[in-house]
């Protein structure tokens, strides 16, 4: 056996190249723009910009040294970000489409650097920003492996602790702006079954309950039209209506047979939640069978 030697980009528009080049299969992202100015008084370029399969602006910024910079820039980034929507809903338009989705009930931070020190650890874990933070190890044989190393608790409190968080002004304000940013956006699972039957509440907490049952890290995301369900990438994505329950989940219905008279492909159909197959639950009869494709979703997403 050999082993093989850890290498390093010779720059860091090495990095964000690969990463742009592959957005859709490493962050179910789709590509804005990249090194995009903020203006005389922030007097950065930002990255990369993205928009995430929800919809949401995100913010991507690289380095290749450890370096508590990355993470005080993109928090930097964010609090311009959510100042100056208009600049990013033309961009993301111009290059994606004029009709394309943009929610801003949450902005998604990407930081990748080969490591990060404990101080930066603990700077986004009292920010309340929804920052992840990614370490990547290159070797010689030019293979990449690619990490999450933290991710804010969807269900954590979006109230930080700012005595003594961080000496950095800069980095307090644009926590406290991330912050503001969410708790404006924020939405709850509860909501979606507030006032419905309580039949279909039944069913929701059936289906709910076997899909974080699937996997220890699968992440509730509730939004506003509709809860998705996701490993690193969405795998269901559930709306909630009074006589109905709608499931929107990753697969190819052209690869389904035979067809369940109760699902339609929805490919070519504008909808909320993200994937190709509708299926409809309309009482708990529909359950096990929708149970069969919940699981074939979650395992082609990678779930096993």
């Amino acid at each position: 056996m050999r082993l093989v030697k850890p290498a390093n980009f010779s720059l860091e528009k090495q990095i964000q190249s690969l990463v742009e080049r592959n957005l859709g299969e490493v962050f179910s992202c789709r590509f804005v723009a990249s090194e995009v100015p903020t203006g005389r008084e922030h007097a950065g370029r930002i990255d990369t910009l993205a928009l995430s399969e929800d919809n949401n602006p995100v913010i991507i910024e690289y380095k290749k040294v450890e370096s508590s910079e990355l993470v005080t820039q993109s928090l930097y980034y964010l609090s311009w970000l959510s100042d100056h929507r208009g600049d990013f809903e033309i961009v993301a338009r111009k290059k994606l489409g004029a009709n394309i989705e943009i929610s801003w009930d949450e902005i998604r931070v990407i930081c990748i650097a080969p490591g990060y020190r404990k101080f930066d650890l603990h700077a986004v874990k009292v920010m309340g920003a929804n920052i992840e933070l990614w370490q990547y190890r290159l070797f010689a044989n030019n293979c990449i492996y690619l990490e999450e190393i933290f991710r804010r608790d969807s269900g954590a409190s979006d109230s930080p602790a700012w005595n003594g968080a961080s000496k950095n002004p800069v980095m307090v304000e644009a926590g406290k702006k991330a912050a503001a940013t969410r708790m404006q956006g924020t939405y709850t699972f509860e909501e979606h079954i507030e006032n419905k039957p309580t039949e279909i509440q039944k069913v929701v907490e059936e289906i709910r309950q076997f899909i974080l049952d699937l996997d220890e890290s699968v992440e509730e995301s509730p939004k506003k039209f509709y809860v998705a369900y996701k490993l690193a990438k969405n795998f269901v994505c559930m709306e909630v209506h009074h006589k109905k329950i709608t499931l929107f989940l990753k697969l190819d219905p052209a690869e389904i047979s035979p067809f369940p008279v109760n699902a339609r492909d929805v490919s070519n159909i504008g909808h909320y939640g993200t994937g190709d197959l509708e299926f409809m639950i309309h009482s708990r009869n529909d359950v096990d069978l929708a149970k069969q494709f919940i699981k074939a979703s979650y395992e082609a997403v990678g779930g096993s």
